[in-house]
Parts: structure tokens; C-alpha cells; sequence
């Protein structure tokens, strides 16, 4: 006989409901508080083998579902939003919710949510608290610039860095001043080292990840923003189109619509806020882009003001993010010489491993190279940088882009981005890159992946 188990969870208390196949109860249970010894007592008492067990999300319910998962049959974890909407109560107690959620399975009524894997929940985990700790680190930094605000006082470095630092140590305070800036600036150097460990440590678990590296040929992902997005996502199959992503992380504009009026406002801001906030990040450096993305947001800031072509970007962004992972290919519009940048960071900070350039020991580099390019490095094609990086070949161009790119005079553009670029490198002068310009007409180029 198959039992329904609907449990009410908190931090501290759970309480379970459980039905037989007609709907009747068949026993109440409390436990509490919620550690692993009270959870086995629990699952050792009050559950069968053969139950259907159905809770909420919280905080914790991964952790709880893990545990009970081996002890029944099935665990249904639910949205309590949609669940709100289905079924609500005059009267709220907890064992009016347990039995709700109880009744709701057993009807076969009950939102479900997408489960990850332990290996997801911990990726999740990591990309959270770094955020998080960015948060705070920006905090500390806007606290330190109000305090030298007060004091008239202009600080002209970036205080995420060590040469900031060095001018708050030396900078001329009252003592009260000196007394507040010494306080954040212990507590900015703490999290900024905690924020390195954790960048360190991610990039060990994620840079032999394909769809890591996927995302990463986007204009403005870094390895950290892509593996942000990836553990937010986890399974790309569960989004069946680009705009239910986009509606995931919250990108989609909300509708109002009655009779023969519709109203479009802003974004919903509902689903995964890391994901979104790292997407909108990564929107500003992509609409500095010579590519299709940063001509898609000076179009549409022509239209609009910035803010608005910034989400735009970002919601432009997630679909190519589900495009890349559904079929396995890289941004064919990438610039080859970022690319090869980001992977490369993203080799050295996970595994240590540093290439070796030049001609080798005891070459003369004037008898081996033809004087004109004696002083210059090239970066190679984007498909010889994925290939050193174990990362697929983009796609070629589709006949119908093809066309267009030669309507509009852009295929000579995508073509030379293809081929690479070269810097040229002079003594007592910075690197000047020899990459072509993008055409003045390269704002119509379709956003294809």
C-alpha cells in the first residue's frame, strides 16, 4: 500500500502528515530539532519503503532530502508559490500545511521543482558564498569612500587592490578618520583574501567543464560568472526553449493583459538572483563588445536608456547561454584573442599549468622568424584557440548569414575575427593590437550564436 507523507519543514522542526490511498490520515509525527540523528530516528519509525514523500524549499530541504531519499520510494519537492496558488487555508498551522502538501500528492496536484545533483547543490553552494562575500567587499569599499567623503578627501585608486591599500596606509586622517578607515580596510583585506580562496578553489572544480568553457567564449563571462550560470542552471534539458531561461532568471518582462488591453512593465525578477545579477555584470562588458551583442545594445539604447538596453543585453545573453549548451558549440563571434585570455586564466588558476612560448632554448629568434615579424605575437583563429583549450569548433556561417553578413558588408568583419589577430611590440612602447575595426554597418548583424 502506497502512503503519502507531506512534511513541513523549518530550520529547527518538521512536521509530517501521512495519508493512506483514500485520503485518510493515517498518523501525525513531529520531529525535532532537525539534525541527522533525529532525521534517522524519524525515517526508522514513521516511514515505509514503499511512500511518496512531498515537502517545500527551503533553506536546508536538499540536505533533508538526501537523507530521507534512501528510506522511500519517491520524493516530490515543491514550489511553494505555485503551491500557495493551488491550495490555501483560512487557517495556517503546520499540520494544515503538512496535510495539505499530503493531499496535494496524492492527487497527483503538487508543482515539483527540479531536483540537483550533490555535485550541483555544492558548485551552487561555492558560487553562492562568493557573491556574497563580494557584496561585503563592496560594501566595505562604499563605507570607506563615505568616511574619506566626510573628510573632503578623493581617493584615486581602486580599493579592491593592493596599491589602494597602500594610499589609505599613507593617507593624511584626523583620528577618528585613521580609527575607521584602518577598521574596514583589516576587515576589506580579510574578504578579499577569502574571496581569492574561494575563486581558487572554483576554478579547480570547474575548468575541465565543458560547459564552463562553453559560456566563456561569450563577450564579458568570465569563468566565474559561467559557472555561476551552469550550477544555476544545472540540466539544459529542462528548458525546452532560449525564452524559458530567460524566464528562469527572471529577464522576461511582465505581463498585464485583460480583455483587449496588455501592458508590458518590467522584469519579473523571479528565479535564480545570482544568475541574473552575474548576467546584468556581464552585460556591461558585452555591450563594449565590436560583436553582435554590443551592437544589439546600441541599438537598442538609441530606443531606450541604458538601463533598459543593459537587461536587454543580459536577457540576450541567457538565450545564447542556452543555445551554447544545447548544442554543444561556442560563439562563433567570439574575439580570438579574449577567448584565448579567459581560458588561459582559467588553465593557470585551476590546474597551475603554464604553457611555453617563444622559439625554445638557444633559437635566435632573428634567424628564425623573417625580420617583419620579428616583434610580433600573433593570436590564432578562434577554432586553433579552442582546440589547444579541448573545446569544440564553432560552427561555420549558415548560407542565409551568410547573405545577409554580404548585404550589409560585414563578412569581411566575421572573417578577419576567424583568422586572428596580431600585436606588434616595439621597445619603450605598450602593445598595440593589430585587429581590423568593426563596420560601420555591423549594428544590423543577426545575434545567431
Amino acid at each position: 500500500m502506497i502512503r503519502y507523507v507531506g512534511i513541513d519543514l523549518h530550520k529547527r522542526l518538521l512536521v509530517a502528515h501521512m495519508l493512506d490511498e483514500q485520503g485518510n490520515t493515517v498518523a501525525t509525527a513531529k520531529c525535532e530539532p532537525v539534525t541527522a540523528q533525529t532525521l534517522e530516528q524519524f525515517a526508522k519509525r514513521y516511514l515505509q519503503p514503499g511512500d511518496h514523500l512531498a515537502l517545500e524549499v527551503t533553506t536546508h530541504c536538499w540536505a533533508v532530502v538526501r537523507f530521507l531519499l534512501p528510506a522511500v520510494a519517491r520524493i516530490v519537492v515543491s514550489n511553494p508559490l505555485a503551491t500557495k496558488a493551488i491550495a490555501s487555508a483560512k487557517v495556517k498551522t503546520d499540520k494544515v500545511d503538512a496535510a495539505v502538501l499530503a493531499n496535494l500528492l496524492r492527487l497527483d496536484y503538487l508543482p515539483s521543482v527540479w531536483m540537483p545533483s550533490p555535485e550541483q547543490s555544492l558548485l551552487r553552494e561555492l558560487t553562492a558564498r562568493r557573491t556574497r562575500l563580494v557584496n561585503d567587499r563592496t560594501k566595505l569599499i562604499c563605507r570607506i569612500r563615505t568616511a574619506l567623503a566626510m573628510r573632503l578627501i578623493d581617493c584615486p585608486c581602486e580599493l579592491a587592490e593592493p596599491r589602494g591599500w597602500q594610499w589609505l596606509e599613507s593617507c593624511q586622517l584626523d583620528g577618528q578618520g585613521r580609527l575607521l578607515v584602518d577598521s574596514d580596510l583589516r576587515l576589506l583585506k580579510a574578504v578579499q583574501a577569502e574571496i581569492e580562496l574561494l575563486e581558487k578553489q572554483l576554478a579547480q572544480q570547474t575548468w575541465q567543464d565543458d560547459a564552463v568553457k562553453l559560456l566563456m567564449t561569450l563577450p564579458g563571462v568570465s569563468y566565474k560568472t559561467a559557472a555561476t550560470i551552469v550550477a544555476a542552471i544545472g540540466d539544459i534539458q529542462r528548458f525546452p526553449a532560449p525564452e524559458k531561461l530567460a524566464s528562469y532568471f527572471g529577464l522576461t518582462p511582465s505581463t498585464h493583459q485583460s480583455a483587449g488591453k496588455c501592458y508590458h512593465g518590467k522584469i519579473t525578477k523571479a528565479g535564480n538572483v545570482l544568475a541574473r545579477t552575474a548576467l546584468i555584470q556581464a552585460a556591461h562588458s558585452a555591450a563594449r563588445d565590436p560583436g553582435p551583442l554590443g551592437h544589439f545594445f546600441a541599438k537598442t539604447k538609441r530606443r531606450k536608456n541604458y538601463n533598459v538596453a543593459i537587461t536587454a543585453t543580459a536577457r540576450k545573453l541567457a538565450m545564447l547561454c542556452w543555445q551554447l549548451l544545447s548544442t554543444g558549440k561556442p560563439y562563433r563571434y567570439a574575439k580570438p584573442s579574449s577567448v584565448a585570455a579567459k581560458l588561459a586564466k582559467l588553465r593557470v588558476a585551476g590546474s597551475g599549468v603554464r604553457r611555453k612560448g617563444g622559439l625554445g632554448p638557444g633559437v635566435d629568434p632573428r634567424v628564425a622568424r623573417p625580420v617583419e615579424e620579428q616583434h610580433q605575437r600573433r593570436t590564432g583563429s578562434l577554432a586553433e584557440v579552442l582546440a589547444s583549450e579541448q573545446v569544440a569548433e564553432p560552427d561555420g556561417l549558415k548560407p542565409g548569414e551568410r547573405k545577409m553578413l554580404e548585404a550589409i558588408g560585414s563578412l569581411e568583419y566575421y572573417e578577419s575575427l576567424q583568422q586572428g589577430s596580431v600585436r606588434r611590440k616595439s621597445r619603450g612602447r605598450p602593445e598595440v593590437a593589430a585587429e581590423p575595426p568593426a563596420p560601420a554597418n555591423a549594428a544590423e548583424v543577426a545575434l545567431a550564436p
